[in-house]
């Protein structure tokens, strides 16, 4: 395995680490960050993945997450949210092409090369972290914000037995029904609408999957609340579904990392409980 590590810092008494990697399901370098806390491990493992226009800087860097994980003992898992370089095919736009990877296997051109994002979070690097750092890979959280939250949502949804807790922040719930879903989705996945519901929240809880409960916390200042994130129709599945869901409507707060941190302790309380139990 060709793993770099491009630096590594001493952080509440553990270590935050950043490294890159050729991924065989990109076909391009990837990078991501490592929260490792202080003692022993195995240790119980929280992804975080990230929204649009993000890298795994932005959670490890805006979050301020280490100092409540590193008394938790949580590892944190932080990949950027897509592929990147010469030869990757990307869009003027902000919510397609790098850094707008939405987490799918894209299956239409010029994308299917390298928008592999759901074979490399689902499978490539849970293996490589595995393979080299102090993770207890039987038990696993995943928490993600905006089109992060929709990939924490959907891969949860997909993989019940690996992830013991999910949560989200401003999740974009249903892509199938929001301007910043449709585009992608079409974009990456072509105009079969059939092909997109494993990419969608609400449509794989509608086709029948489930998780034991969800934990999401939504601004009312959010800017993008009522066009693109629409936590309504999750709720309404989950309801007719019966999985429990703890939706939190924040007064004031906006779509940023101001409102990540200043709840992210809550989240990675409510992941040690259900991970450690």
């Amino acid at each position: 395995m060709n793993l770099e590590t491009l630096s590594s810092h001493r952080c509440h008494g553990g270590v935050q680490s950043f490294h890159r990697h050729a991924s065989a399901e990109t076909g391009t370098p990837m990078r991501f960050a490592v929260f490792t806390p202080p003692g022993a491990g195995p240790y119980p493992v929280v992804w975080f993945l990230a929204g649009l226009t993000c890298t795994e800087e932005n959670f490890t860097v805006k979050a301020g997450a280490q100092r409540k994980a590193a008394e938790l003992g949580l590892m944190l898992i932080a990949p950027d949210t897509s592929p990147r370089g010469e030869g990757v095919a990307d869009d003027p736009a902000y919510d397609m092409g790098q850094g707008a990877g939405f987490y799918v296997d894209a299956t239409q051109p010029p994308w299917a090369p390298h928008f592999r994002m759901r074979s490399y979070i689902e499978r490539e690097l849970p293996n490589i972290v595995g393979e080299v750092f102090p993770a207890d890979l039987a038990r696993q959280g995943i928490i993600g914000h905006s089109m992060g939250g929709h990939g924490a949502l959907t891969i949860a949804l997909r993989n019940p037995e690996r992830f013991a807790a999910v949560s989200a922040f401003a999740p974009i719930c249903s892509p199938m029904n929001c301007p910043w879903g449709e585009k992608a989705l079409s974009g990456y996945l072509g105009p079969d609408r059939s092909a997109w519901r494993e990419y969608d929240a609400c449509a794989l809880i509608e086709d029948g999957a489930r998780v034991a409960e969800l934990l999401v916390d939504q601004g009312e200042a959010d800017p993008f609340l009522e066009t693109q994130l629409k936590p309504e129709l999750l709720e309404a599945a989950c309801a007719r579904a019966g999985i429990p869901l703890t939706l939190r409507r924040r007064p004031g707060y906006d779509h940023s990392y101001w409102f990540i941190q200043t709840f992210i302790d809550d989240h990675l309380r409510w992941h040690a409980e259900r991970l450690k139990r």
